[in-house]
C-alpha cells in the first residue's frame, strides 16, 4: 500500500504544469512568424506597385494581408495560452483555413470570369481546397467534442 493520497482526475488536471508542449510552441512560433512575414511581403508588394491597380487587385492584396495577419494573431494567441486548450486551437485554425480557401476561390473565380477563361478548372481546384478545409473543420470540432466529453467524464463538470 502507498502513503500518497489518491488524487481525483480534476486534481491531476489542476496540478499539471500550465505550459504548452514543445511541439505546440514550435507550431505557434512558426505560425506567428509566417503570418507576420506573409503580411509584410504582401504589404510590400502592394505598396511598391508602380502604377494604379484595378479594384479587384486591391481586394486580393487586402484579403491576403488580412489572412496573413489572422494567422499571425492565431500564432500569438496560441503562444499566450498556458492552460489545456482541448483542441480549441485546431478549431480556430481550421476556420481560418476555411475562410481563406473560400475567399481565395471567390477572388480567383471572379478574375477568371472577367477574363473569360477556364471557369471550370478554377471551380474544381477551389472546390477541392474548400472541401479539404471543410473536412478539417469537421474533424477539429469532432476532436474537441471528444476531448470535452472525456474531460466531463473524468471531472463531472462541463468545460466550454
Amino acid at each position: 500500500m502507498t502513503d500518497e493520497p489518491r488524487l481525483s482526475a480534476q486534481d491531476i488536471i489542476e496540478h499539471l504544469t500550465p505550459v504548452l508542449s514543445l511541439r505546440v510552441r514550435i507550431r505557434a512560433v512558426t505560425t506567428l512568424l509566417a503570418g507576420v512575414a506573409g503580411a509584410v511581403f504582401v504589404g510590400t508588394l502592394w505598396w511598391s506597385e508602380p502604377g494604379p491597380l484595378p479594384g479587384r487587385t486591391h481586394l486580393a492584396f487586402a484579403l491576403f494581408a488580412v489572412f496573413c495577419l489572422a494567422w499571425a494573431a492565431y500564432g500569438g494567441w496560441l503562444l499566450t495560452r498556458r492552460v489545456p486548450l482541448f483542441a480549441t486551437d485546431r478549431v480556430i485554425a481550421a476556420w481560418i483555413g476555411l475562410a481563406a480557401s473560400l475567399a481565395t476561390m471567390a477572388v480567383v473565380t471572379v478574375v477568371v470570369v472577367q477574363r473569360g477563361t477556364g471557369v471550370g478548372l478554377a471551380l474544381v481546384v477551389g472546390g477541392l481546397f474548400v472541401a479539404m478545409t471543410l473536412a478539417l473543420v469537421v474533424r477539429a470540432h469532432a476532436r474537441r467534442a471528444a476531448l470535452l466529453r472525456r474531460m466531463h467524464e473524468l471531472t463531472g463538470r462541463e468545460e466550454r
